[in-house]
């Protein structure tokens, strides 16, 4: 079997890319940068390029990874970005993957995009970020293509990743801690779904396997998780000292009435994300990773 993964060089990409390898398929990696572990790279920049005419003709599977994330400075600044790489970069590849030949598209959105289920009309629907917006109209022009073509189109949506070499939030607050510049916080009992990188892999080679065309797929570790428990392992991990003493919670409560960057933080810390990941372990998925138990090497 031959595949596709875009974003080939990124946290989920280049795992995935070892675990097809491992699975005796031929993958080519596209990305901006290139990834050295794979024989096959194509060096394309989604926002300024596409991928040439006929590349995808002969290729089984596209796992879309690619995209544009991680932008809390200025996000109406960066609209034009998170539309051209999450909304018609997406919409782009699929169509000419259609075209080509490809049997089955795999689109690795976010649950971000997640939206309340008592309303109808789905493309009016705004989620709470810019990111998670486009995120939700990029699977809306797939679950359309879905009904035009017959080509599989599987849409999964990750909750919060760890593991080995994190990046956004996860890692600001690691860096923190580990540096001891991060604030003593009160007991926060809210509730938030993660996923180790590891599992989400998996996870993605079950849906490409066993997935429904235009079903989509919310992934987590089947646990929640308090913004304190997170905190603790990480002190735990890094063999830092728990703290004797807590900031009280109206205090954080003050803070969050500050607008801008630090709003926006302080909303993360104590806001609840947790989903339900029934359709995926009906599919016979069940994570073997879980966050409590992490240690150095796990991270």
């Amino acid at each position: 079997m031959k595949s596709i993964v875009t974003g080939s060089s990124g946290f989920i990409g280049s795992r995935l890319c070892h675990f097809l390898n491992k699975q005796d398929q031929d993958v080519i990696g596209v990305s901006r940068t290139g990834n050295e572990d794979l024989q096959a790279n194509l060096i394309c920049d989604f926002e300024t390029d596409k991928l040439t005419t006929g590349t995808m003709f002969g290729i089984d599977t596209v796992f879309h990874l690619a995209g544009y994330a991680h932008d809390v400075s200025n996000p109406k600044k960066s609209m034009e970005r998170y539309v051209k790489l999450n909304i018609e970069a997406t919409k782009d590849l699929a169509i000419q993957a259609s075209k080509e030949g490809v049997k089955t598209f795999v689109f690795i959105s976010s649950v971000k995009a997640e939206i309340p289920t008592n309303l109808q009309d789905n493309s009016q629907i705004k989620t709470a970020s810019i990111y998670g917006e486009t995120k939700r109209k990029a699977e809306l022009e797939l679950l359309e293509l879905s009904r035009d073509t017959d080509m599989k189109i599987l849409i999964i949506r990750p909750s919060l990743v760890y593991g080995p070499d994190l990046k956004g939030n996860l890692l600001s607050m690691r860096n923190a801690i580990n540096s001891g510049w991060f604030p003593p916080l009160p007991e926060i009992k809210n509730s938030r779904s993660m996923v180790h990188v590891d599992d989400l892999v998996r996870a993605i080679f079950l849906i490409y396997e066993k997935g429904l065309d235009g079903e989509i797929y919310t992934v987590t570790d089947g646990k929640k998780y308090s913004t304190t428990e997170i905190y603790e392992t990480f002190c735990k991990t890094l063999k830092k000292d728990l703290p004797k003493w807590r900031l009280p919670f109206f205090f954080l409560k003050i803070l969050s009435l500050v607008p801008g960057t630090l709003k926006q933080k302080i909303t993360k810390l104590v806001e609840d994300e947790s989903y339900s990941s029934s359709k995926i372990e009906s599919l016979g998925f069940s994570a073997r990773l879980r966050f409590g138990d992490m240690n150095e090497t796990l991270f």
